[in-house]
């Protein structure tokens, strides 16, 4: 059946930063595919990948945009008559973070301030950033760049002061079948004979790329300005992994590296206090007391000492259902 296409979509233009990476490419396929817009601009840094993308959907539509977000004059001219941004371009891996710290604050932070000013100046209604568990607690400068970039972006809505514009982020935790997913990785090594692991005791909160993309269009409609969105998603152990996809494969303990947790947080006991549950997402709204949000925060209180973490979530990957993603990410 059909997918009823998003009235903050349909017939929109929509300008999506990182568009030719794991998510953007898929986000850009579900609006070309089911959300009838009247154009998608991809904006990244690659243009072998822009060539590739527009060959693979063929589609008048879509409009490709070579620049990079720490340019702001250029994701200035690339916002001219936008209706929606959603801000997908960053650096992720946690080591090249730590190796090129410049170049990750330029990217993450720097970028994220380039899009809320870009958006600003052209007066584009609806920001949506992209955020990561990482942010939470950061141990790593990757994480620690994408809790500015959560902080900057939700700011945006003071900055934008008269204008009609509005700002919010998603965060959520590890994509099955991304680039770096453990998935494919293990399935590769169990190919080669033997598994790495980094700490048996290790749990992740896992989302597919489909449903992240659905939870930030959904977030699009939900959205006031100046929320952080978080959608109810399963957790499970590495070894259970390895468990339901190559139990029999020798496996070696490497240690954690550096960076890493044994488990990730999408929501602190701190912020728990200022965040509502709903049946499938948490709503974190800003903590100052000059947003004066009470009037609109809807969804049920959390109880005190509320934390949302892998290591004790109740929803949990079954091993049946961990053996349907590793098929699926070997089919691709």
């Amino acid at each position: 059946m059909r997918a009823v296409p998003s009235p903050e979509l349909q017939g929109k233009v929509v300008l999506v930063t990182g568009g030719t990476g794991s998510f953007g490419s898929e986000f850009v396929r579900t609006l070309l595919d089911e959300h009838e817009p009247a154009s998608v601009r991809v904006y990244s840094r690659d243009e072998l990948k822009q060539y590739e993308l527009a060959q693979r959907f063929d589609d008048s539509r879509l409009r490709s945009f070579i620049g990079d977000v720490r340019d702001g004059e250029r994701l200035k001219m690339a916002a001219r008559g936008v209706d929606v941004i959603v801000h997908a371009a960053a650096l992720k891996q946690v080591p090249a973070c730590e190796y090129n710290p410049f170049e990750a604050v330029q990217t993450n932070v720097l970028g994220a301030e380039n899009v809320v000013s870009a958006a600003i100046a052209n007066e584009v209604p609806k920001t949506i950033a992209l955020s990561t568990d990482k942010a939470v607690n950061p141990v790593n400068l990757y994480g620690a760049t994408k809790l500015c970039a959560e902080k900057i972006v939700t700011q945006g809505n003071a900055y934008s002061g008269d204008v009609n514009s509005r700002f919010a982020s998603v965060r959520y935790g590890n994509v099955i079948g991304s680039r770096g997913s453990v998935i494919p990785l293990f399935l590769r090594q169990a190919e080669e004979g033997q598994l790495t692991v980094t700490d048996e005791a290790m749990t992740r909160f896992w989302i597919t790329l489909r449903q992240a993309v659905d939870f930030v269009i959904a977030c699009l409609s939900w959205m006031e300005g100046g929320e952080v969105f978080i959608p109810k998603i399963p957790s499970t152990g590495l070894v259970d992994i390895i468990e339901a996809i190559a139990p029999d494969v020798p496996r070696r303990t490497i240690g954690v590296r550096s960076g890493e947790k044994a488990h990730e947080v999408l929501i602190t006991e701190d912020e728990s206090r200022h965040a509502t549950e709903f049946d499938d997402h948490f709503v974190i709204y800003p903590a100052f007391p000059f947003w004066r949000m009470s009037d609109y925060m809807r969804g049920d209180e959390l109880p005190p000492g509320f934390r949302y973490a892998s290591d004790s979530n109740s929803d949990s990957l079954s091993a049946e259902q961990i053996r349907e993603l590793a098929g699926l990410v070997a089919a691709d």
